[in-house]
């Protein structure tokens, strides 16, 4: 597919700058200091033209998009109509002669199936009418047509052939972005189902019994710790917006660390320094929670041969124009070599705890010099840094989750 986009690139840019050579060598200035010839506003104007067409497109193939992009797609060819279609209906007829509408899906048949372009007169019994013949050109993605676009001239036209299957490819690459991103997205709320089928059976079951043991010695807090458990079972589980705030994630960790401390009373401590500027940073949904799992995980439930109280801190911090998240804690630790292979996927973590998911999702987001920062030793606790730009394109938070 990128070996596609390639090859069409470095088919087309050739052609265009050629063009715009010839036009500036054939073509005089309108006036000294202009701007510029015939040839290069003709270029210009179809560039302008082409990139307003494309933002809808990379939506995917739907009525909608094919309503917004059709009269920019009729304004490159310069046809009477154009219409798209999938592969049982026209989506959109643009321009004059829509009574050929049924005709047009009649003669889509054999391009639809073969994936080739082709051309047709068209019958009509009105006298007025300009549309007399249609030029097919498939839209395929991964080798699979998914449409037409049909271009209707009042006559046969052998540059309007190959100026139909030219868009129509420029089309198809729309088209396979718009796959690409459809194919991101299903990728990371793959990655979040995999996160929520991570948490901890154990720690479900942990934190029932803890509060299953507090019902008759202590029923108001075996209430607080129900609703505790109650509100990170919801967000955990919720199910609009691949991105949370910075807020809401501390949030959802502080009913789990609640339900934590419940658990082990004193033999767990949690310092947060959290600088209030950096509460409203968009970030990906479930990102931290599985870090501070990690850190109790092996800080706490690792160290059993480890004497005294274990520590934890979470601080966050405004770094201009990234905030800066810090989770530490001073239990068993891990070799770094160990690491570095459940990070590459090579070995499964102990536990089911998603730092391989968490990295992986949050290069994929802001790139890979944004993947997590572990710093850790045998025996010497483990300290993770992530770095989350303040302002990502495409990343938006939900809303704040409410208990209902």
């Amino acid at each position: 597919m990128s070996g596609f986009i390639a090859g069409l690139c470095v088919a087309i840019l050739p052609l265009l700058a050629a063009g715009f050579w010839l036009g500036r060598r054939t073509a005089r200035p309108q006036h000294q200091g202009g701007l510029g010839t015939p040839v290069e506003h003709a270029t210009f104007e179809t560039l302008h033209t082409a990139s307003l067409a494309a933002p809808p497109l990379r939506a995917g193939l739907t009525e909608e998009t094919a309503r917004k992009s059709a009269r920019r797609l009729r304004s490159l060819l310069g046809t009477d109509a154009l219409c798209l279609t999938d592969q049982k209906d026209v989506l959109v007829w643009d321009g004059v002669g829509g009574h050929h509408r049924t005709e047009i899906m009649e003669l889509l048949a054999g391009p639809l199936e073969s994936g080739r372009g082709e051309a047709f007169p068209l019958t009509c019994g009105a006298p007025d009418c300009p549309v007399r013949w249609a030029v097919v050109a498939p839209l395929t993605v991964d080798d699979r047509v998914h449409g037409a676009l049909v271009a209707c001239a009042p006559r046969e036209s052998a540059v309007l052939v190959r100026a139909a299957g030219e868009v129509a490819r420029w089309v198809s690459v729309q088209l396979e972005l718009a796959d690409l991103d459809q194919s991101r997205t299903r990728l990371i709320e793959a990655e979040i189902k995999a996160l929520r089928a991570q948490i901890s059976p154990h720690f479900i079951f942990n934190s029932l019994a803890v509060i299953a043991s507090f019902v008759r010695t202590d029923p108001e807090r075996a209430r607080e710790l129900l609703l505790e458990f109650a509100d990170f079972t919801r967000y955990s589980f919720r199910r609009h917006g691949d991105f949370t705030t910075l807020a809401d994630e501390l949030h959802a960790i502080d009913h789990y660390l609640a339900l934590v401390r419940a658990r082990f009373g004193d033999r767990l401590s949690v310092t947060l320094q959290i600088a209030p500027e950096v509460l409203p940073v968009a970030l990906p949904f479930l990102c931290l929670q599985p870090l501070v799992e990690n850190a109790v995980k092996h800080g706490l439930e690792g160290r059993t041969a480890l004497p005294g109280k274990s520590r934890i801190s979470i601080t966050a911090q405004d770094a201009g124009a990234e905030a800066l998240v810090v989770i530490e804690d001073d239990g068993a630790g891990m070799d770094p070599v160990l690491l570095r292979r459940i990070l590459a996927g090579e070995v499964s973590p102990s536990g089911g705890i998603g730092l391989s998911n968490v990295d992986d999702r949050l290069r994929q987001v802001y790139g890979d010099a944004y993947g997590l920062v572990i710093e850790t030793a045998p025996g010497a606790g483990m300290k993770i840094t992530a770095r989350l730009p303040k302002y990502q394109p495409g990343v938006h938070s939900a809303g704040r989750l409410t208990r209902e």
